[in-house]
């Protein structure tokens, strides 16, 4: 079979000459050729080919049509498109000159006039397109080629195209369109309704690359950067570079406001603000309070120099709750970093938010640590050969934990001797605003739920044993009659992977004993004042509100991919592990 670049070369002999590679991007195969009809050189991309399968010819050439009629002195002209033996391709000017993104792996960073020039032309050609209903959904450093000094804008609408053409079935793939560092929160999170302050954005992120010599939010894998695009605040360009204009760092901060409404209205005003040394930002606002991802005061605040000594990092983000019904003023998040190292195992929020309790492991005891908001490091509150799943008692004053013989024991966050619960649980225990510690209790091959007091005293059983299914991780919701907890169609002995995938969310009334499904996932865990947060089988973070009396769940919104272990407050705090790098990292988190 013939490679790739044969195949397109002799599909297109007639039109053009193809002559070498010079590239791939997440969508296209860049070649450069020669337009035979005109003898000119062109840049002739080919859609990757499961992109072209999704897509199908018809419905992409289509939509390319709305962007061949872009004219604008900034923007790259599309030349010609079309379908050769199955190779979706678009072809356009070939620039001679070099890339922004060459041009800043070469430099690093760029000079303030020359990095706002740039930008103003772009926001120029931005706003043309957008006047003419053209989103470009993929402004990066990547699509800005330098000719003669000036920038030219490519792949104007193609993302666009992609998108619209592919409908639904992209986001079913996984391919996605857009690049993580320059995605507003609003791409980010799949929305596909976007408009012009989407485009400003991802302007906004290019500039504060240019000037400070890394986007707003980096990270080891897309999922990480993704939860800081959602989740975080980006520091000021002040901070980073202290001779960037006030007004040029205040115009990047409203071009990067989490909100769309929060942000500039069109390009052309962001480009004025860059050019008005008058220009003050407009009072930056964060996530709504009301949305899955907002927050108000509280939760974990620590010092500046707390952050400032940490240099191998488990990094989060948090974002308080409202811990009154007064007026208090908008949300706002917390960026703090925690110097725990790589084996640490298992955590837990105090109701409040307050505090932090986790495990770290060596190889023949664990150390269970608690870290305070207004404590620069942790404390150790006890040792002993195996300490697993912690959680905090309602009033925050204990810290429960289970060990790998079936124990659950409890201890004072000052330090006391641990006072054993229960020899017979299995897995995470929960400790309810009733006075008694839910667990999951072994019966022969299965597990059902159970609870004890926490002082002490007889199991009770407050479900049946259901034969060759688990039921584990309770939770006792507000109203202390109805328990959440996982149910796994599996063996105890099956992957962890397995009984995540066959899992289920599961609500029983302890007045009635009646049990209902509420959405496929597990670890499922309640906060106020109204939210379900849980994981699906592929490792999906999720939160959804959380109707109890109905068993149903709406609005849900996926936080974070990849997750391997996570804490939810009961005001609201989140705060989220991710596997996949050498020290394992708190990487964000958010109010919910």
């Amino acid at each position: 079979m013939s490679d790739p670049l044969s195949h397109i070369a002799s599909a297109l002999e007639d039109r053009y000459r193809v002559e070498q590679e010079l590239g791939r991007g997440g969508m296209a195969t860049v070649y450069l050729a020669h337009d035979v009809r005109h003898d000119r050189k062109v840049a002739l991309k080919v859609l990757l080919p499961e992109l072209a399968a999704l897509i199908g010819s018809e419905r992409f050439l289509n939509e390319i049509k709305v962007t061949a009629n872009l004219q604008h002195p900034h923007i790259l002209p599309l030349h010609d498109s079309g379908d050769a033996d199955g190779h979706l391709f678009y072809v356009m000017p070939f620039v001679e000159g070099e890339s922004l993104r060459e041009k800043l792996t070469r430099e690093k960073q760029l000079g303030v006039e020359s990095a706002v020039e740039i930008t103003r032309a772009v926001a120029s050609a931005l706003h043309y397109a957008h006047r003419h209903g053209v989103v470009h959904r993929d402004i990066k450093p990547e699509n800005i080629l330098l000719h003669e000094g000036q920038p030219m804008v490519a792949d104007f609408g193609i993302a666009l195209a992609v998108s619209q053409a592919g409908g639904s079935r992209l986001t079913e793939t996984g391919l996605s369109v857009g690049t993580p560092h320059y995605m507003s929160p609003e791409q980010a999170m799949g929305d596909r309704e976007l408009d012009a302050r989407s485009d400003v954005y991802s302007l906004g992120a290019m500039l504060y690359e240019m000037l400070a010599g890394d986007p707003p939010y980096t990270g080891s894998t897309a999922q990480a950067i993704v939860a800081k695009v959602i989740t975080e605040k980006a520091p000021s360009l002040i901070v980073v570079r202290d001779t960037v204009p006030t007004n040029v760092a205040g115009a990047v901060a409203q071009a990067l406001n989490k909100l769309p409404a929060d942000r500039f209205d069109t390009a052309e005003e962001f480009a004025n603000a860059l050019g008005d040394a008058g220009f003050a930002p407009t009072r930056t606002s964060e996530v709504p309070a009301d949305h899955p991802l907002g927050g108000a005061r509280g939760g974990l605040r620590p010092s500046v120099a707390a952050a400032a000594v940490v240099v191998a990092t488990l990094a989060g983000v948090l974002l308080g709750t409202r811990l009154s019904t007064e007026e208090v003023e908008p949300p706002f998040m917390v960026q703090y970093e925690l110097p725990l190292p790589s084996n640490t195992v298992g955590m837990a929020l105090s109701p409040d938010g307050s505090a932090l309790a986790y495990t770290r492991s060596t190889v023949n005891t664990d150390t269970l640590f608690l870290r305070r908001a207004n404590a620069l490091a942790a404390e150790p509150l006890l040792v002993l050969d195996i300490i697993r799943r912690p959680f905090f008692s309602p009033d925050g004053q204990r810290v429960g934990f289970s060990t790998g013989a079936g124990g659950i024991f409890w201890t004072h966050v000052g330090g006391s001797p641990p006072v054993l619960l229960t020899d017979s649980a299995v897995g995470a225990a929960h400790w309810g605003a009733d006075g008694y510690v839910y667990f999951s209790h072994r019966h022969g091959s299965g597990r059902m739920i159970a609870r004890i007091p926490e002082q002490g005293g007889p199991i009770e059983h407050l479900t049946e044993p259901d034969s060759g299914k688990l039921q584990h991780r309770p939770v006792l919701l507000p109203d202390n009659r109805t328990v959440l907890y996982t149910l796994t169609a599996g063996r105890q002995s099956a992957t962890a992977q397995a009984i995540a995938g066959a899992s289920a969310v599961t609500l029983i009334d302890l007045e009635t004993g009646e049990s209902r499904t509420v959405t496929p996932g597990f670890r499922a865990v309640y906060a106020a004042p109204g939210y379900l947060v849980y994981q699906s089988g592929d490792g999906v973070l999720f939160s959804s509100r959380f109707d109890a009396g109905r068993a149903e769940v709406t609005e849900t919104t996926p936080i974070a991919n990849g997750v391997i272990d996570w804490a939810v407050s009961q005001n609201g705090t989140l705060m989220f592990q991710y596997a996949g790098s050498a020290a394992n990292q708190f990487q964000g988190g958010a109010g919910l």
